[in-house]
């Protein structure tokens, strides 16, 4: 599913326009990816929670060379299922 199926679903499920849809949608993505530069747990229920987790540098390998390399320590956001939807994919 592409984003502008989600738009089309949307508008359709509210009887508005795909634009609306649109900056409607844009305006998720946003917030999450603002609440998640801040540190902030983003949580929707129903859906799953989005936060922020941090890696520490490590040391690694070049596969192409084998040589040892630095990892730098970085930061990734995950996201983590409600109940209903690890349900609903394991069918039950």
């Amino acid at each position: 599913m592409k984003s502008t199926d989600l738009i089309d679903r949307i508008a359709a499920a509210t009887g508005g326009t795909k634009a609306d849809a649109k900056t409607a949608l844009d305006t998720v993505w946003a917030s999450i990816i603002e609440a998640a530069t801040k540190g902030d747990e983003v949580s929707i229920p129903g859906f799953g929670k989005f936060q922020v987790r941090s890696t520490a540098a490590r040391q690694g390998r070049n596969p192409k060379t084998g040589e040892t390399i630095e990892i730098a320590a970085s930061k990734k956001l995950s996201y983590s299922p409600a109940k209903n939807v690890k349900d609903a994919l394991a069918g039950k």
